[in-house]
């Protein structure tokens, strides 16, 4: 069995509190960008192997979310081993969710490869066991996030014809990097209450929170963001935590943006 993880990108970001349990609660608008992807397979095996080409994964098998992931389907449905196969194209650090769409993947190719039947609700529980992030990529579609992560909201908020530029400075942001430098506040309106359909709109209000500090610490993401701007974008950010920034563009630039484009195309 083939499938295709691919990324997405936050739409603003804000981290309104720090939780009891030590996670944040956030609010962003996550949206599949599905031009840029990994390729990921399964198949029948006689015991538990984890492959990797493309860009290399310096982790133990043990630590790999695709094993974790295979081992939670198995702690709860006993099911066969399997080989896993992934080649690797989404950079890491990057704030793009490769790693979440890689675990939350394989939950679903399992699912549909052993016959499972496991429901939406069922396997976005389970995802959540592998990562705040994880569990956006069961549905993969348009979605308003709340909690530290795992609590939807449908959106109409289309971007189809739109294009997209997303460019990565090779720099990686850990999360724990990141987050060390937010302060958590809540504002008057939500995330949700201001964001509207245009994205020509949104510059100035959907923010990501993350940026000031990690701007600060890596001047170049911040250059790229400008970039885009200067290209002609309606909307740039920094996706996530980082280092990768998008820019949303009514049609596509006439100029090269940067040299550091990881993909580009329309949404």
């Amino acid at each position: 069995m083939l499938t295709f993880p691919n990324t997405k990108i936050n739409i603003g970001l804000r981290i309104t509190e720090k939780r009891p349990d030590g996670y944040h609660n956030l609010e962003s608008l996550f949206y599949p960008v599905k031009g840029l992807y990994d390729c990921l397979e399964i198949g029948e095996a006689k015991e538990l192997t984890f492959e990797n080409t493309g860009l290399h994964i310096d982790a133990p098998m043990e630590k790999n979310l695709c094993v974790k992931a295979w081992q939670l389907m198995n702690e709860h449905y006993n099911i066969a081993p399997v080989r896993i196969h992934l080649h690797k194209v989404i950079p890491f650090g990057a704030g793009l969710g490769g790693g979440s769409a890689d675990a939350a993947f394989v939950l679903t190719a399992l699912n549909e490869y052993f016959n499972l039947n496991i429901a939406t609700p069922k396997l976005e529980e389970l995802a959540l066991q592998l990562g705040s992030d994880c569990p956006f990529f069961i549905q993969n579609q348009p979605k308003f996030v709340a909690g530290r992560g795992e609590i939807f909201t449908p959106t109409s908020i289309d971007l189809n014809g739109y294009y997209i530029v997303l460019a990565n400075p090779q720099i990686h942001v850990s999360t724990a990097q990141a987050y060390a430098g937010v302060k958590p506040y809540k504002r008057e309106k939500s995330l949700f209450q201001e964001i509207n359909f245009n994205p020509r709109n949104w510059q100035g209000v959907v923010e990501n929170d993350f940026e000031q500090s990690v701007f600060a610490l890596h001047p170049a993401i911040e250059k790229f963001k400008n970039d885009m701007y200067a290209a002609g974008a309606i909307y740039a950010a920094m996706s996530g935590s980082g280092s990768t920034v998008f820019g949303i563009f009514e049609e596509k630039p006439s100029a090269r943006i940067c040299d550091s484009v990881i993909w580009q195309g329309l949404l």
